[in-house]
């Protein structure tokens, strides 16, 4: 069986997903897992893991791209290594990749310490200009979340309102209200 996994960074990117779904549908995927996760979140991304379960053997896990899969070599080969273990295998369409073949499990280890290269090289010039516009006095950095609304959470700890109900009605950490709290005092 053709099972297939696709995911985006964020909830805004629709499109995205709605694309990857439409080439794994396309490429014959019989059940497919979607999330929209950060691939950074590697252990909150259920989907990810309901479809390495879902796995047997002889199956193959089909993916649009290998980012979508996996952003740092030591996990991809986590991830190989649980695909492997099932007797699947893994298919990335638009390189045409499959582990089934020798060439294929060359092919990517080797796109595998590329992307991870690529997504250093990314971070490394995003340090830079972040760095540079430190100096320039331009970035400031986003301001504090909690902060910004300190009164609104020391008015509705005066209501009574519990630090878990607080954090929840104003999308902030129970952490933080408590942080506000204790700065007012």
């Amino acid at each position: 069986m053709l099972v297939g996994y696709a995911r985006t960074s964020t909830l805004e990117q629709l499109a995205g997903i709605e694309a990857q779904e439409r080439d794994l549908l396309s490429a014959g995927c019989e059940k497919i897992f979607r999330e929209q996760i950060s691939s950074v979140d590697a252990v909150k991304r259920e989907q990810l893991t309901a479809a390495l379960d879902f796995l047997r053997e002889g199956d193959t896990l089909v993916v649009t791209k290998l980012d979508r899969l996996a952003r740092s070599v030591p996990h991809m080969h986590d991830l190989l290594k649980r695909i492997s273990a099932k007797g699947a295998a893994l298919n990335i369409l638009g390189m045409g990749i499959d582990t089934n073949t020798p060439t294929g499990r060359l092919m990517i280890n080797v796109l595998g310490g590329v992307a991870e290269f690529e997504r250093d090289i990314m971070l490394e010039r995003q340090r830079e200009g972040i760095a540079k516009a430190k100096a320039d006095g331009k970035y400031k950095g986003r301001a504090p979340t909690a902060r910004r609304k300190a009164d609104q959470v020391s008015e509705l700890s005066k209501e009574g309102v519990g630090a878990t109900e607080i954090a929840r009605r104003l999308g902030i950490s129970r952490a933080s209200v408590y942080n506000v709290l204790r700065a007012s005092a």
